[in-house]
């Protein structure tokens, strides 16, 4: 590939990456479109190089940004793309992104019902796998955090949720960080 396709390839996943981010911080008549372009851009990246993890990771990134938002029609449309956009990045890298795959995943498995496959214990293994590659990532303390609420094991979610407090700030996510600690402050709360 010259390189004039390997700039192409960046910029579209970076774009890709950059559409993830403002959909889930525009006003909601704003997402469907961004996540579109979101979603448009990966692909642009997958078809350009598809033996990298990049372009997979920001497609299913979209899509699950985009089930999550737009409800259950969306989630029944995108929930096998985005569970195979995941498990081709983690054959590719599994490091990827400090074990992104393998924390979206966990999330998959743990949003999604288990009539159509979804399961705790996949949820649990995949986003403790993640932790492996980044041990104070926020966000896969705060998927587990929510998990466990969600199963009534409230000391274990009151961990993680201190976990992602005390976690230290990631140059590379401070707005992630950020935002998973006051989401983490407000589930602490809840779980008293």
């Amino acid at each position: 590939m010259n390189a004039g396709g390997a700039e192409t390839f960046t910029a579209a996943w970076k774009l890709a990456r950059a559409d993830y981010w403002l959909g889930g911080h525009v006003p909601e008549a704003e997402r469907r479109a961004i996540y579109e372009d979101g979603m448009a851009a990966a692909r642009k990246a997958v078809a350009l190089q598809s033996s990298r993890p990049d372009g997979h990771f920001w497609l299913a990134a979209n899509m699950g940004a985009m089930a999550e938002f737009f409800g259950l029609r969306q989630g029944i449309k995108y929930r096998s793309p985005i569970r195979e956009s995941l498990e081709t990045t983690l054959k590719l890298d599994p490091a990827y992104l400090q074990g992104s795959a393998d924390r979206a995943l966990g999330r998959w498995y743990a949003r999604v019902p288990g009539l159509f496959g979804g399961s705790d214990k996949q949820a649990e293994a995949h986003l403790r796998a993640s932790l492996t590659y980044n041990p104070n990532s926020t966000a896969s303390h705060f998927f587990l955090a929510e998990l466990y609420a969600d199963n009534k094991r409230k000391a274990e979610a009151r961990a993680e949720c201190q976990a992602v407090i005390e976690a230290p700030p990631d140059p590379e996510w401070l707005p992630e960080d950020q935002e998973f600690k006051s989401k983490a402050r407000a589930l602490l709360a809840r779980l008293k």
